[in-house]
């Protein structure tokens, strides 16, 4: 537990102490890549379309993907969501079984079918175009990435293209951690990258398949206009429940390493990834109690007095 708190304060002493400078955020400057209808709309003509999306597949007007492009005439047939759900309320890890979209009536159709990573044969016959319009926050262990790859598999396997709309990695201004050992392939690391890779998720999927993880699958990314690896975006919305604020996901990169000790990372609390504590640490001044709440149903150290360390002090 020493060398781990040791490295986290290493990490965190170089990413907010050692800043060069006061980051500007480019939000107002930005277009993202499900902005660009010009680009992307002639590629789903005639198409029967699958959407991978969640909550976060808005426009920077407020319009999400799927009510944008139902509303150009595409022929929406399905739509895939990643861990946490469509509307993005699911707990971490949580089953995410098919549904039906309740404003336009669209099938919610499952990821797992029990016998293969990837949805089951008959949902990949609903379509022929996959557009991916998805927040990632740029780390290895984050499961949105992990998803989008099994898609594009399975993609390959049926010939159909994938269209990411690119969006900017808020944290992707820096490159750090160690790249992953292949032997321990998961579903919350499934690339050789860094924990902090830099890329964006259509960067990513282009890398993935120039390197030969991925198979082809006819891929088209349509990028940010406005953005660089210099530049700072301020997430409109939050990507998951236990990411609410920029402070949660700049600090997710070090404080998720406690994901595999007993020490609660405040799930179920207002600060989730911001704090952590146990019981048994009781020599820390810092107090919070786990509770039962949308998104942490059943938080690691539910109900229990912990003891720890309080980071949202820190300056952005």
């Amino acid at each position: 537990m020493g060398r781990l708190c040791f490295c986290i304060c290493m990490w965190l002493f170089a990413h907010f102490v050692l800043r060069a400078s006061e980051p500007v955020w480019i939000n107002d400057s930005l277009v993202l890549g499900d902005e660009k209808l010009e680009c992307y709309l002639p590629l789903l003509q005639n198409k029967k379309v699958a959407v991978f999306s969640n909550h976060t597949g808005c426009l920077s007007n407020g319009k999400h993907i799927l009510d944008v492009l139902v509303k150009e005439k595409v022929q929406v047939t399905t739509l895939f969501s990643p861990e946490h759900g469509f509307r993005g309320d699911a707990d971490a890890g949580e089953h995410v079984g098919n549904s039906v979209d309740k404003d336009t009536g669209i099938p919610i159709l499952s990821l797992y079918d029990g016998k293969r990573p990837g949805p089951s044969d008959e949902a990949m016959r609903r379509f022929d175009v996959l557009v991916v319009d998805i927040q990632d926050v740029g780390l290895r262990f984050y499961t949105y990435y992990v998803t989008m790859l099994r898609l594009m598999r399975r993609c390959s396997e049926f010939g159909h293209q994938v269209v990411i709309l690119d969006r900017p990695n808020p944290n992707g201004h820096f490159v750090d951690g160690p790249i992953l050992d292949m032997s321990l392939k998961s579903g919350v690391g499934a690339l050789p990258v860094p924990i902090v890779h830099g890329m964006t998720l259509g960067e990513l999927a282009f890398m993935a398949t120039g390197e030969g993880w991925v198979p082809p699958c006819g891929l088209t990314v349509i990028p940010c206009s406005g953005y660089s690896h210099q530049s700072f975006y301020k997430l409109p919305v939050a990507p998951s429940p236990n990411l609410p604020n920029m402070a949660s996901v700049y600090l997710y990169p070090s404080t998720c390493y406690f994901e595999g000790t007993s020490v609660s990372l405040g799930r179920g609390t207002d600060h989730p990834f911001q704090i952590y504590g146990h019981p048994d640490m009781q020599d820390c001044p810092f107090s919070f109690t786990p509770e039962s709440r949308p998104g942490a149903k059943n938080p690691p150290l539910l109900d229990k007095l912990c003891h720890g360390v309080d980071l949202t002090g820190i300056s952005l």
